[in-house]
């Protein structure tokens, strides 16, 4: 079957600054996993009106699903439901059913700023979060999140039931103390033999002075997992190496 694509744009001068650490990447790609949507790219850019656009619209016709983080609080840089509005040619309009979201929330201490949050493109439908009253919005097949990580992840698990699933994703691991270069030949052999097996070989150096590999294999074919497994197994056996096996 072909699987649901996606992408990930986080939105905000913070995180290119460094100022802030994205955390929201991590949580969407490995929800998406477990779910079946291939994540084929992740952006990460300025509040930046034109970028903004520019890439939603680029991202919304390449991929099935395009989730975004930030930029859809109450303050002046916040302007992620303005540039959807404009990025998919709508009105950006006061929602009711946000303003009385607000107007409940805050009781009596809704002013002009708070609610901006009650602006999205027409016809958009709302991603509702469990934490406070501020919803996020589907315009398309683009989902706009709040960039808080606490905040998006409750709004992520609403939307779910939205999506389209694919094929889930069966990974393990494999953790030994061996030098990468050492089975790199091996390795090539191994993954031409399994073509339909991810095989990411990552290198680890500790401050211990411990050194190592971990070799992370995906693949939908839970079969050819298991196989692709016992060949590895075998070939770091013959470098005199027992690997720890992980499931993740």
């Amino acid at each position: 079957m072909n699987n649901p694509t996606a992408a990930i744009l986080i939105i905000g001068n913070e995180i290119l600054s460094g100022r802030t650490q994205d955390a929201n990447t991590q949580f969407i790609a490995r929800q998406l996993e477990k779910l079946g949507i291939d994540v084929i790219e992740a952006r990460t850019i300025r509040d930046d009106a034109t970028k903004i656009i520019t890439t939603v619209r680029e991202l919304s016709s390449t991929y099935t699903y395009v989730f975004t983080t930030g930029g859809i609080g109450a303050t002046h840089d916040d302007i992620t439901a303005a540039c959807m509005a404009r990025a998919f040619n709508k009105q950006l309009v006061q929602d009711p059913e946000i303003v009385k979201l607000l107007s409940d929330y805050y009781k009596g201490h809704l002013n002009e700023a708070r609610l901006r949050m009650a602006l999205v493109p027409e016809g958009s439908t709302l991603i509702h979060n469990a934490l406070n009253s501020a919803p996020g919005f589907q315009v398309e097949n683009v989902f706009c999140m709040a960039g808080i990580p606490s905040v998006m992840q409750a709004m992520f698990d609403t939307l779910i039931p939205r999506l389209n699933q694919g094929a889930p994703i069966y990974q393990k691991s494999l953790v030994f103390a061996i030098t990468e270069n050492t089975i790199a030949d091996d390795l090539a052999g191994i993954q031409a033999i399994y073509p339909d097996v991810e095989i990411g070989s990552y290198p680890y150096f500790r401050p211990t002075g411990d050194y190592g590999v971990v070799l992370v294999l995906r693949t939908r074919d839970q079969g050819m997992l298991d196989r692709a497994l016992q060949s590895i197994q075998e070939m770091v056996a013959k470098h005199g190496v027992i690997p720890q096996v992980e499931t993740k």
